[in-house]
């Protein structure tokens, strides 16, 4: 049903699973997915036509060297499952760019995927290329237990965090990695990491707490000359709260962050930052959506460090002199003469490994969620948003995928629904203050979804891409057409795709009379 009415299309593969990296390429119309064993590109415009494979196993001597570890090998050795030049489960890392309709795995150039992919696709990792380097959040062991933000490829030297030291990095679990310019001089670029770790200031005998975080790194950041040598010497963290404001301060959090979308603005260092969250309770299950500016992260990272002092080893504000130039800040000349992190002075090389986190959190947006649910058979997977142009305005159009946490839920449990929320956020009073208003609700296929399209969607096919466990479904934007026949329906539908063109409800087009 679904499909008649609204265009859904699905793409499956025989002995083939887990559709969860996908890749636009909007300049050559294709849509790259990782999926267990199999590399697809597949037509923007309908994923079901003129597909593209490479079957791309996992070789018998690695899927033994899993099995020695004990790793169960129809997951660990399952063959790639990450695209855009960064395959996961596999340690030969074919990197090319090709152009269609050429689609082939060229053996010869590979790349060693150590500290660029995970060894078990059940590690949660990030990564992003800017230019020729690329930047990780991963494990870099077999037993995924050495966490690292590495950086890699490209002419200069490989970078990381310091090695087992729960200050920097404490179980992380990497969600989203991004690069964000912050002035016009590109020496200040920065590199933002999403993740989720057990938090080190939580106080003793309470038990493990998970809190979400964001990262930073410079990217000019080549480490220290004397300490910190090849290890980062930028990089900073703080907590990320989405929590909803409770009476006498007792607040709902929503801890475990879950993805991040960022979204393009005419300002290309002030991108909006939507992220996906759940609740770590057994007692109060939910998920939530909250936004955050670039000038409230900034602002954190520009605030107080955190201190671990007095008889208690209490986390406090750290009081004393900060030395300069201040850790965090890139070496350029919009804050000073240094030419290089390897300039930086002893005194604040040292300040920087002892103090990695930030005092105060970032808040979101309106010190609360922008959407939530509660009492729902299913949590928030993924978030995708469109920026649209309404008759009356700019409206942000959420597409939430839904799921299970884990892409191999135990056996026991329940079935998802596999769902995606169509959500928009609009004005109540005035622009000032947006409530999000739930649109659609649709069950794609069975299993979690994991929508991911392109930033705007891809012109002229303007559909949503999401993956599951099971399948790939390709689905349009907008369905105008199932508001009704009437202006009133299509009007009260308050669909900023949508408006009546005098004799049907139909997508809207600026410039033109409606």
């Amino acid at each position: 049903e679904l499909r008649a009415r609204h265009g859904l299309r699905l793409f499956t593969l025989e002995r083939s699973c887990c559709y969860e990296a996908l890749l636009l390429d909007e300049e050559r119309g294709r849509l790259f997915v990782g999926a267990q064993n199999h590399l697809l590109s597949l037509a923007l415009d309908n994923i079901s036509q003129r597909d593209r494979k490479i079957y791309w196993p996992a070789p018998v001597e690695w899927r033994e060297e899993c099995n020695w570890a004990g790793k169960d090998i129809t997951v660990s050795a399952g063959g790639p499952r990450r695209v855009g030049g960064v395959p996961g489960g596999a340690r030969g890392l074919p990197y090319h760019r090709l152009p269609e309709p050429l689609f082939k795995l060229d053996p010869r150039h590979t790349e060693d995927g150590k500290g660029k992919s995970p060894y078990d696709p059940r590690h949660a990792a990030a990564s992003v290329l800017v230019g020729e380097e690329l930047y990780s959040g991963v494990a870099t062991d077999l037993m995924g237990r050495d966490f690292t933000i590495f950086r890699s490829l490209g002419r200069r030297p490989s970078i990381r965090t310091e090695q087992h030291d729960s200050r920097w990095l404490n179980e992380p679990k990497f969600v989203a990695v991004f690069w964000v310019p912050e002035s016009e001089d590109p020496d200040d670029d920065k590199i933002y990491f999403f993740f989720r770790e057990t938090a080190v200031e939580r106080q003793q005998g309470l038990g493990k707490t998970s809190f979400a975080r964001i990262g930073q790194i410079c990217r000019n950041d080549v480490g220290g000359q004397r300490s910190l040598v090849n290890k980062w010497t930028t990089f900073l963290k703080a907590r990320l709260v989405c929590a909803v404001p409770g009476p006498d301060g007792a607040d709902t959090h929503f801890d475990e962050l879950r993805d991040v979308f960022l979204l393009q603005t005419r300002d290309k260092r002030n991108p909006l930052v939507y992220a996906v969250f759940s609740t770590s309770s057994s007692v109060f299950q939910g998920s939530a959506i909250c936004v955050y500016t670039m000038a409230d992260i900034r602002r954190a990272f520009l605030g107080p460090f955190a201190h671990k002092e007095g008889p208690n080893y209490q986390w406090v504000s750290y009081q004393g002199r900060v030395p300069y130039p201040r850790p965090g800040m890139c070496p350029s000349k919009t804050f000073g003469t240094f030419g290089s992190t390897k300039d930086f002075p002893d005194e604040v090389i040292q300040f920087a490994r002892h103090h990695p986190l930030m005092y105060n959190p970032v808040l979101p947006h309106g010190h609360r969620p922008l959407f939530l649910q509660a009492s729902v058979p299913y949590t928030f997977t993924r978030i995708a948003v469109d920026r649209v142009t309404a008759a009356d305005g700019h409206y942000d159009v959420l597409f939430i995928g839904t799921g299970t946490w884990d892409p191999w839920p135990h056996p026991s449990l329940p079935a998802d629904v596999g769902t995606v929320l169509k959500v928009v956020s609009v004005p109540t009073e005035s622009w000032h203050r947006m409530e999000p208003l739930l649109l659609e609700e649709l069950q794609v296929f069975q299993g979690c979804s994991a929508p991911c399209f392109s930033t705007p969607p891809a012109p002229p096919q303007q559909q949503l891409y999401a993956g599951s466990a099971t399948a790939l479904a390709q689905l349009p934007l907008h369905r105008c057409g199932a508001y009704g026949k009437a202006c009133a329906e299509c009007c009260l539908a308050r669909d900023p795709y949508c408006a009546w063109d005098g004799t049907a409800c139909t997508r809207y087009v600026p410039n033109t009379k409606r």
